[in-house]
């Protein structure tokens, strides 16, 4: 308990100030999610007394039932004895009563659709991790980046590992394939952008097997570095074999490997 309280008031840096900390537990830490299992362990038994069907991360419930009415009933009795027994308060902001399909319910980063094949809900990355996870890799895959492009493509494997291996259970092939095409060509405008001289670009597309007659040519064009990367003066030379042996995982590739896995 003390090593608990030393840690609850030992402050927060905001911004790289630091700031004290009254109430509350630090957001992200380690101690919040233990404390939640701790002092939530109570509902659980109460919510298994109920019958009622539920899954707790945490601080974040979810309790299933088969209708709204029977939804906002049990929303109320539940909120009243985790304030009333368990002495603590339920942000009303983050409660509600959903369908699981709804497009603004997320648990955990996951959202859930209805499928009529499996006649079930089925679950997928949710619309905000998905923009989360593209913008990671926008980020890394700036040509303004001005970093060797074996360090870059190792940054990009770790995002793209972490995440599907997070995500893997849930459906995402056709999303992940636009967006293994979409990094191909951000990696393309930065390998272009990294020639630089028409000298350099005219070696590197002979040497990836262009015509000494075109590598002079498209070297020495005046086309802008997004126009040249979805061109075929790009995609023919820097394939995705070529990406792929310099080391790149696509992120639609492991997915499926990591499918099979399971």
């Amino acid at each position: 308990i003390s090593l608990i309280r030393k840690y609850l008031v030992s402050g927060i840096m905001v911004n790289g100030k630091y700031e004290e900390s009254p109430a509350g537990t630090p957001q992200g830490g380690n101690l919040s999610p233990l404390l939640s299992n701790i002092l939530l362990n109570e509902l659980d038994h109460e919510l298994e007394k109920r019958g009622l069907r539920f899954v707790r991360y945490a601080d974040d419930c979810l309790i299933f039932v088969k209708s709204e009415f029977a939804a906002r009933r049990v929303m109320r009795s539940v909120t009243r004895y985790i304030e009333e027994t368990l002495g603590l308060t339920v942000n009303a902001t983050k409660s509600k009563v959903t369908k699981p399909s709804d497009s603004t319910f997320k648990f955990l980063g996951f959202g859930f659709y209805w499928s009529r094949v499996a006649k079930g809900y089925q679950a997928k990355p949710h619309a905000i991790s998905i923009e989360t996870f593209k913008y990671k890799l926008h980020q890394l895959s700036k040509k303004s980046w001005g970093i060797d492009m074996a360090y870059r493509i190792i940054k990009l494997n770790q995002v793209i590992r972490g995440w599907v291996n997070y995500f893997k259970i849930g459906d995402m092939s056709a999303k992940l394939k636009k967006i293994a095409s979409h990094l191909r060509y951000r990696l393309r405008m930065c390998i272009w952008h990294q020639w630089k001289t028409a000298k350099n670009r005219r070696k590197s597309l002979t040497k990836l097997g262009m015509s000494d007659y075109n590598a002079y040519v498209n070297s020495h064009s005046s086309k802008g570095t997004a126009r040249i990367a979805l061109s075929w003066v790009m995609t023919t030379t820097v394939t995705n074999k070529i990406l792929a042996i310099k080391g790149l995982v696509s992120p639609d590739s492991y997915y499926l490997k990591q499918k099979h896995v399971i």
